[in-house]
């Protein structure tokens, strides 16, 4: 094999593999942060393999990941490789490394000959997985699972130990991985939005109901503007609605822009992701894809989908720490509090698998998609039709996401608390609200505002809590982003009351 030189955490990941194995430990994970050449480790297990005789099998979780596996292989030299999928032209049970997709194996029902099953993106197990795990004959076969995430619930039920290769705080401070700002506000109140067991997240369907009557903080695209305004930005959100209306209104504001989801072919994708690095697309607005299997030169990342799933949230913000040439660091700006319900992606770590229950997301019957009438003939219009053969109308997308005004704040990890009484307010220490009030006395100087301006906004502010005497003799200070935020707000406000009235 022609690959790269192992950094000295993929020697050790690699050892602490074969000793495992070679103590029977054949259920086994290792943990490959985003960015810390998973690829490179995979390639090397699978040369250990061949080098041995053996025959391995390495099973991807969605079938369009197939030919990017190949790729991969391939350029690590890796070239004895097989298909396992229908009519693929690369289909040969010869090859001693079998490719497959694990919903391909299930709907055969026959497990490929191997002596070693690698399977990527573990954290997505399913049913299938399961089976095959607990296979009387399968016993006896180490099964390696490689995933920067594994923390699904339940997957200690079938794997025995994780091995931990490295960290993502540990990368970034090795240099391995490329240092981050990030930008976040607090946003809507979610408590109430129903979550998935298997992974903790919020479902996409009340979620998206919630979204439609809460805000978002900020303009996403003045926000852009103002923090990055270049190329090489992802932007995830909370549906389709919302990630198209994103597109149109970053192409209406002369920001090139392309939009991914689930349902996008092969070669749209292939050419999107042309597009993104050759400066077509400055920016690519997505949702449900681009969270795992992509190594795209990402330097802004846009979070406008809110998440509580650890998982996801390391997966996304991974997307943009992969280090490139002229990179100095990646700029992550929340929209959705993300941050501060769950923290820095350089806080979030697990040392061992959840034994809980591993609740599989049951199969739902739906019958086939009907067609709705247009809104202007009544002529039934088919799904996924944007424009009525009778009349002509065009369907578009309408997005029921907000936003509302503010800015963003740089994010230190040390964000305050939500209270339980207003999700938008705060609770601020008595130094913190010292701090507000000599912010808001230096702006008034600044502005040459009356004497007394200060207090009457510290008193909004605050539902009327008076700032004490001995305040007024502190020295004032310039006025901090977020005093600027919520003096810039109260204008806005006003402003929009005397339109109203008028």
């Amino acid at each position: 094999m022609k690959g790269k030189e192992l950094r000295p955490y993929q020697e050790e990941a690699l050892q602490a593999i074969r000793d495992t194995v070679r103590q029977k430990v054949y259920r086994l994970v290792c943990q490959a942060p985003t960015g810390s050449g998973k690829t490179v480790l995979a390639a090397t297990i699978v040369e250990g393999a061949l080098r041995k005789g053996n025959r391995l099998c390495f099973v991807v979780p969605k079938i369009d990941l197939v030919d990017q596996t190949v790729e991969m292989f391939w350029a690590q030299g890796i070239k004895d490789v097989g298909v396992i999928q229908a009519d693929h032209q690369l289909t040969n049970w010869a090859q001693p490394v079998q490719v497959a997709s694990i919903q391909t194996i299930r709907s055969r029902g026959v497990y490929p000959e191997a002596q070693v099953v690698v399977i990527d993106e573990v954290h997505e197990l399913h049913k299938s997985h399961v089976k095959w795990l607990e296979h009387p004959d399968w016993q006896s076969t180490p099964f390696i699972g490689l995933s920067a995430t594994p923390w699904t619930r339940g997957l200690g039920k079938y794997f025995a130990t994780l091995l931990v290769m490295s960290t993502t705080r540990e990368l970034i401070e090795q240099g391995y991985l490329s240092k981050f700002r990030v930008f976040a506000a607090d946003s809507p109140d979610l408590s109430n939005v129903p979550t998935m067991g298997k992974t903790g997240d919020y479902k996409e369907a009340p979620l998206s109901t919630v979204m439609s009557q809460q805000q978002l903080m900020a303009n996403i695209i003045e926000t852009w503007k103002l923090r990055h305004g270049k190329d090489k930005t992802l932007v995830f959100a909370v549906d389709r609605a919302h990630a198209q209306a994103l597109q149109e209104r970053f192409k209406d504001a002369g920001i090139s822009a392309a939009y991914q989801d689930a349902n996008t072919t092969g070669a749209d994708r292939a050419a999107i992701k042309r597009g993104f690095h050759n400066g077509e697309y400055a920016v690519v607005c997505s949702v449900g894809t681009l969270t795992t299997g992509v190594d795209w030169d990402v330097r802004c990342l846009v979070l406008a989908r809110p998440t509580r799933s650890e998982m996801l949230f390391v997966q996304i913000i991974g997307r943009a720490l992969r280090r490139a040439e002229g990179k100095d660091y990646a700029l992550i700006l929340d929209h959705t509090s993300t941050h501060e319900r769950l923290g820095l992606v350089t806080d979030i770590h697990h040392e061992q698998l959840s034994k809980g229950k591993l609740d599989e997301n049951k199969a739902v019957k739906r019958g086939p998609p009907l067609p709705k009438p247009c809104p202007k003939c009544s002529c039934l219009m088919a799904v996924g039709q944007k424009v009525c053969l009778e009349c002509g109308f065009e369907r578009k997308v309408v997005s029921q996401v907000t936003e509302r005004d503010g800015q963003l704040v740089e994010f230190d990890g040390s964000f305050r608390k939500k209270g339980k009484t207003d999700p938008f307010l705060l609770p601020y220490t008595y130094q913190e609200k010292r701090r507000f009030y000599a912010q808001l006395r230096g702006h008034e100087i600044m502005k040459g505002y009356k004497t007394g301006w200060a207090f009457v906004n510290f008193m909004e502010k605050f539902k009327g809590e008076k700032p004490p005497f001995p305040w007024n003799k502190d020295a004032p200070m310039n006025p901090g982003p977020e005093v600027v935020n919520y003096v810039r707000s109260r204008l806005i406000a006003w402003a929009q009351s005397r339109s109203r009235s008028a």
